[in-house]
């Protein structure tokens, strides 16, 4: 397997779990992404940061196979992948939580039925006991099998949704804004929440989000990105420390800590 050229600002040591090489995805003649590289070392968590329409996000759809991309390379624990379409053996390895939890889980569905589908796709036996397993390892009871989306709070529907990410064992979880949309008031606990199952299962996570402040608490390195490129990947501490060489970096740190003053 190989490894992230070790250690300096830019990389980490150890195995590489998520490596693109040169991605570009293209919409009606516009780069969405151009050429954007980046490895991400197992058990790691990585930020991407940067302005609405920067490409963070497509990025990780790109990464999830739900945005096609026309050149460059993927690869995931040294199994390559298209542009397009993943197998179920992707699907076991990487997972993903996506920003709005109002949207992301099926209103007709009891968080029962959320739970079992991806399992009996995959084919597992356990059902129960991987439900339940589940549902505590995300601080809701056995009370929550049966209940319907509308029925949740969005703290609690985010907490499902990052339950059904979990239930398969992924080794890679993709997190695209998973706080953004709820009340500042339960942020801190999904983050927790996340942060813990990390440490619990050695996750890699790839996490996207506007906010310097959550991607410098959660993730040890992060690529800053700008209009659909990498301006330059750093480590959070020098954040902190102002160790950085961009000026759209700079520029992204002060909007963020002048946002908190405000």
């Amino acid at each position: 397997m190989t490894t992230v050229p070790s250690p300096n600002a830019s990389s980490s040591a150890g195995p590489v779990a998520l490596s693109i090489r040169d991605m570009v995805v293209t919409y009606d003649e516009f780069n969405a992404l151009d050429h954007v590289s980046l490895d991400v070392a197992e058990g790691e968590s990585f930020g991407i940061v940067g302005e609405s329409g920067s490409g963070k996000s497509t990025l990780l759809r790109a990464v999830a196979g739900l945005a096609k991309f026309g050149q460059g390379s993927l690869e995931v624990n040294g199994q390559s992948y298209s542009g397009s379409g993943r197998n179920k053996e992707f699907y076991r390895t990487v997972q993903m939580v996506f920003q709005d939890p109002y949207g992301s889980l099926h209103p007709r569905q009891t968080v029962d039925r959320l739970l079992l589908e991806p399992l009996v796709i995959h084919g597992f036996t356990d059902v129960d006991a991987r439900i339940s397993r589940a549902l505590d390892e995300v601080g809701l009871g056995a009370g929550f099998r049966f209940r319907y989306s509308h029925q949740l709070s969005g703290g609690q529907r985010q907490r499902i949704a990052i339950a059904r990410a979990l239930i398969l064992e992924p080794k890679i979880l993709l997190l695209d804004e998973p706080t953004s949309a709820l009340d500042a008031s339960i942020q801190a606990e999904i983050l927790n929440l996340l942060e813990d199952a990390r440490r619990a299962r050695n996750l890699t996570f790839v996490m996207v989000s506007h906010d310097l402040g959550v991607i410098s608490h959660m993730c040890e390195r992060l690529t800053v990105m700008k209009t659909g490129k990498v301006v330059e990947t750093v480590a959070a501490q020098a954040l902190e420390k102002r160790e950085f060489s961009a000026d759209y970096t700079r520029q992204l740190l002060v909007a963020s800590e002048g946002f908190r003053r405000g």
